[in-house]
């Protein structure tokens, strides 16, 4: 096991989306969420981005447990959901500069031989992922039930 560094964290919390995208950006909007709500625990590091990229293998690797944020087209739209992520391998012509959930941690796998102990997605179902900059109306009535859904989460893997 290597010795934590700066970017290590007893909790990472790795959302993805386009906030450009309407729905699409509810990943981010939780990461900023939980970046205020969680700002004074150390143990808790938040990272957004517009894809989920293959350098985020080492933090996957570091931190005790990991929650991936995004949105689902497959959900309905509004409908939160958190299940468990295991790894796996990715499909053939693996691209460079795109992992789902399990793909990333298969990566942390077999670049670090390290997983976290757990590892959760949290998705909200996408109503509309058109050009824009606000949500739609299901994912905006949806919003304190997986701010209420991460932060519960978070806060049993941090308890002491």
């Amino acid at each position: 096991m290597q010795p934590p560094n700066a970017n290590s964290a007893r909790c990472l919390i790795l959302a993805c989306g386009n906030t450009l995208r309407g729905d699409d950006g509810v990943g981010p909007w939780l990461a900023a969420w939980a970046e205020q709500r969680f700002e004074a625990e150390p143990t808790v590091r938040v990272v957004s981005r517009q894809q989920w990229t293959p350098d985020l293998a080492e933090d996957v690797a570091q931190a005790e447990s990991v929650v991936f944020i995004d949105c689902s087209l497959e959900s309905s739209p509004g409908q939160v959901r958190v299940h468990p992520v295991e790894p796996a391998a990715a499909g053939p012509g693996l691209a460079s500069h795109h992992l789902g959930a399990a793909e990333l941690l298969a990566l942390s796998q077999e670049l670090y031989d390290s997983l976290p102990r757990e590892a959760l997605l949290l998705t909200v179902g996408a109503a509309s992922t058109e050009l824009g900059e606000t949500f739609s109306k299901r994912v905006v009535d949806v919003l304190p039930e997986a701010c209420s859904l991460l932060e519960r989460t978070v806060r049993a893997w941090i308890a002491p």
